[in-house]
């Protein structure tokens, strides 16, 4: 008779979420990761394996590895810098930025080749050891360290201006919602880019479906444009509350204080780029959410 392997995959299942969503920005695109890892996972011989935990965080960072060059649409380019450390120059301290991880940051993150993303997120945030990181990349230890200083760099210079922009985003957010609430059609339209999308899990999607007759919104896992998001979510915000979702403006409908829903936003300069919706249980109870 096959073990099974569910209860050790969901004791790890918080942190793997973490781990991709740092890694790719996106908590849909993280859960899909986290599901290709189990998918992995259930194929695998788990009694080979002997440190369950990092196990799956190698093949969940290789699956975000995939799915950020796939983003990427373009082939992996060499790394020009791979060996500098051997031939002594000098590299800056390792400086730890799990605390300034948000939105604006995400940002940044996202003008990171997906190897210098893989090690910076790795490394800084989850202190995962370049020895590690350096066979998930496929590059030399030393390599995989210069990947990581050269994406903490870039961080680096950017932030300045990453507090203040979480102020700016709050203030997007409520007024979004509060738009929202009373269907203010053109103010919802005016809070958006022009090419905003909405996304929404598969969970999301199936019980707006179930739930038309009630009222619900009809809802596509994708929605591109600000007229037509605006269009499925004006009126819509009734028990949405504010809060931050791991650490970034958003919004969660909480009957009873327990977040059930997960609206999250990425908000660029002073528009709405991009909603998720989210409200597979798995994946919300993965998410750090403070009420507000």
């Amino acid at each position: 008779m096959e073990a099974d392997l569910t209860p050790g995959f969901e004791a790890h299942r918080r942190h793997l979420h973490q781990v991709a969503y740092r890694m790719l920005g996106s908590f849909i695109e993280a859960e899909d990761a986290v599901q290709e890892t189990w998918i992995r996972f259930n194929g695998s011989d788990a009694s080979s394996i002997d440190n369950l935990g990092g196990w799956l965080t190698t093949v969940l960072s290789r699956v975000c590895l995939g799915m950020l060059r796939s983003r990427q649409g373009r082939p992996v380019q060499p790394l020009e810098f791979a060996e500098r450390e051997a031939d002594g120059a000098p590299v800056e301290d390792e400086v730890v930025l799990a605390d300034t991880l948000g939105q604006a940051l995400q940002l940044v993150l996202d003008t990171l080749t997906p190897s210098e993303r893989l090690a910076f997120v790795l490394h800084d945030v989850f202190a995962v050891p370049f020895d590690d990181i350096a066979a998930i990349v496929d590059r030399s230890p030393a390599a995989a360290r210069q990947l990581a200083s050269r994406a903490r760099r870039q961080i680096q210079g950017s932030d300045a201006s990453i507090a203040s922009d979480r102020g700016r985003q709050r203030e997007i957010v409520a007024a979004f919602l509060a738009a929202s609430r009373v269907g203010e059609f053109e103010a919802l339209v005016a809070l958006l880019d022009p090419d905003a999308v909405l996304r929404a899990d598969q969970a999301a999607v199936r019980a707006a479906t179930a739930n038309q007759g009630r009222g619900a919104p009809p809802l596509a896992p994708e929605v591109r444009g600000a007229r037509a998001v605006a269009a499925t979510l004006a009126g819509r915000a009734q028990g949405a509350q504010l809060a931050l979702i791991d650490g970034a403006p958003g919004a969660v409908w909480a009957p009873g204080g327990r977040p059930r829903a997960i609206f999250a936003f990425r908000v660029v300069g002073d528009s709405i780029s991009e909603i998720e919706v989210v409200i597979d249980p798995s994946a919300v109870a993965a998410l750090p959410v403070e009420l507000l």
